[in-house]
């Protein structure tokens, strides 16, 4: 039977994670198919080009380009210190000299007749790719990075600031439609992965970097408080390189909103275990949605499902992702086939729901967000 298609966020108890650790560019992968790896171990490490330093020598010794090399006491592939003498020129029968100087520590790359430059090549900048979680090396490819396996939880947010780091789950709330405030974060809390409930302002967000708090999972933020935290306004774009010394995941949305009880209650249910967790977000074609991923490490069997890309039915948790029942969780009761007119005059394919408020309501299909488990 034909279905709507519905965008959905993933809040799973267990599932099969797989994790793709991949260099910028080709460099040396570090560990063998089937080793088993901890999150923070690096599994493959590659090295930037340096940046180029050009330098208008010819100019800075009043010469002509041509003559360039004669004046040079450094040549091609040569190693320089910052502020070492690359180039000495005389001047009114050797009584004056100019000096050329590299302002850099790095290589000589190439000295040019034509322009008269010398172009220095910094250092190549190191670069390492951990495991993120702890699992498995389920495949390796050569050069570029591996695959790593491994069965936990999996939950996915709205938005997130801030890049992958990992800390052991600390929940901070007593429930789900809490504020999580300056006052909960103790100092007992540094390293770790702070759970709140229904929204965290400026104070508690200073507070978590101040404590030393790996990342804050939190159902709602104010965009005021997210502008102030950054110094500047976001715009539509990729997140998760800010640094601001804590990753930030919202899981329902922007202002004061109760976390999904689902997603409230696992977390609070994996206390103490360790999660992996990542704000990059992009909600443009290529959505990538925050994650937290808490490996188990039991590598219990996964049933496996058979309503995979099934979509929406009745019994469908669901949230509300438009006015005037935003922000709103509830259940799906009834799929209507026939397509309905609303108050817009559009016609569109509709869904009847129970909210948790226990209303019943009917909603276009495109205004909810399904999810999934």
């Amino acid at each position: 039977m034909a279905h709507a298609y519905t965008p959905g966020l993933r809040v799973t108890e267990r599932m099969k994670l797989v994790k793709e650790r991949r260099l910028p560019l080709k460099g040396t992968v570090l560990v063998e198919k089937g080793a088993k790896v901890k999150a923070e171990d690096v599994v493959a490490r590659t090295e930037l080009p340096g940046n180029v330093q050009p330098i208008k020598a010819a100019s800075i010794l009043g010469v002509h380009q041509q003559d360039l090399r004669e004046f040079m006491a450094k040549k091609e592939k040569e190693a320089v210190e910052k502020d070492e003498i690359i180039a000495t020129s005389k001047s009114f029968f050797g009584l004056f000299k100019s000096h050329c100087r590299s302002p850099v520590t790095g290589t000589i790359e190439s000295i040019s007749d034509v322009t008269g430059q010398v172009i220095i090549r910094e250092p190549p900048i190191p670069v390492e790719v951990d495991a993120y979680i702890d699992g498995i090396v389920a495949e390796v490819m050569k050069d570029e990075g591996v695959l790593i396996q491994a069965e936990g939880s999996f939950l996915q947010g709205i938005f997130g600031v801030g890049g992958e780091t990992v800390g052991l789950i600390a929940v901070a709330v007593e429930t789900a439609d809490q504020e999580l405030t300056a006052d909960h974060l103790k100092p007992e809390h540094a390293g770790k992965v702070v759970i709140g409930g229904s929204l965290v302002r400026i104070p508690a967000l200073r507070k978590a970097v101040e404590v030393g708090v790996k990342a804050l999972v939190v159902g709602g933020l104010d965009d005021k408080d997210l502008r102030e935290l950054l110094g500047y306004d976001l715009g539509v774009a990729i997140t998760g390189t800010e640094e601001i010394g804590c990753t930030v995941v919202v899981t329902e949305g922007f202002g004061a909103m109760t976390m999904a009880h689902r997603t409230f209650d696992l977390l609070k249910a994996r206390e103490g275990k360790q999660a992996s967790v990542n704000g990059a977000t992009q909600i443009r074609a290529g959505v990538m949605r925050p994650e937290i991923v808490i490996p188990l490490g039991d590598h219990q069997e996964i049933e496996k499902r058979g309503d995979e890309g099934v979509g929406l039915q009745v019994g469908s948790p669901i949230r509300v992702i438009r006015m005037p029942y935003f922000g709103a969780l509830g259940e799906v009761t009834e799929l209507p086939p026939e397509l309905q007119k609303m108050e817009s005059e559009a016609k569109v394919r509709v869904l009847k729901a129970k909210l948790e408020s226990g209303d019943e309501v009917l909603l276009p299909r495109a205004n909810v967000e399904m999810i999934e488990s």
